[in-house]
């Protein structure tokens, strides 16, 4: 990902900013450029996506928050602006911030071992909160979330760089999980698009797959292994902030090592 200048930046977006004090850029993922722009009064992520795929993606995601914004009372942010660039296949959106650093971060400088619990019982705590909300009618998908899924897994594979092959793909087809009861889900709920302020859960953030969907998709994703997370008892953890164990290692195993890899 490369950083933004504010040469870049669509006239729509400057216009509703109006002076740029400073542009800053934190830890880019792999999808979007992200820039912090202060103005002298209001900070924003700006979010510039150039991949069709992933221009996609923003595109869900602004859909999602706007919906979400309006209807429930979940952390998350509001969106400022979104405006698609034909001419350059760029896509932009111009986001509310968030203080904080993502629980990546956090966990990873917190030294103290009960504060460290308490921030992934509470990450368990907030996917819990999700999966309890209601789930808007315009979130819900015209047919169940799995075959959706699984359209879009192997439209991938035909269409763009993923880590699943096609082997992989009939496996996943012909191993489909026993049904669970559908919830709003995020879609991407890791510790990367989770922030922490001040050793609080203050958002969560990236929510383009959020949808009437599979919660075990979700908590499968929330406590993959990363370095020095959810590599010894963190799960338990997890699981008590979330309420209950919903996942079998054959369940974790699908969603995870399987349809994940396409997306």
């Amino acid at each position: 990902m490369q950083p933004i200048h504010i040469r870049e930046i669509p006239n729509e977006i400057v216009q509703y900013v109006g002076d740029i004090n400073s542009i800053r850029f934190p830890r880019q993922g792999c999808t979007s450029d992200v820039g912090i722009i202060e103005n002298k009064s209001n900070i924003f992520a700006l979010k510039r996506t150039k991949e069709p795929l992933y221009s996609l993606w923003l595109n869900e995601e602004v859909s999602v928050l706007n919906c979400l914004s309006t209807k429930t009372n979940l952390p998350i942010p509001k969106v400022k602006k979104f405006i698609v660039e034909s001419s350059k296949n760029h896509s932009w959106a111009l986001i509310e911030y968030l203080e904080g650093v993502t629980l990546r971060s956090a966990l990873t400088n917190e030294k103290n071992q009960e504060k460290r619990k308490n921030l992934i019982y509470n990450f368990g705590k907030v996917l819990s909160q999700i999966h309890s909300t209601p789930c808007p009618v315009e979130l819900m998908p015209d047919k169940p979330w799995i075959d959706d899924m699984l359209f879009k897994a192997e439209y991938n594979l035909r269409h763009f760089k993923v880590d699943g092959s096609e082997e992989l793909l009939e496996k996943i087809k012909m191993n489909i999980p026993n049904k669970f009861k559908q919830t709003l889900i995020h879609g991407d709920y890791t510790i990367d698009n989770v922030l922490v302020h001040n050793g609080r859960i203050s958002g969560v953030i990236d929510w383009a797959g959020g949808t009437y969907g599979d919660p075990r998709y979700d908590v499968s994703l929330a406590v993959r292994p990363k370095p020095n997370v959810f590599e010894n008892g963190d799960r338990e953890v997890f699981f008590e902030g979330y309420g209950r164990r919903i996942i079998d290692n054959k369940e974790y195993d699908y969603f995870v090592n399987g349809l994940y890899e396409f997306f």
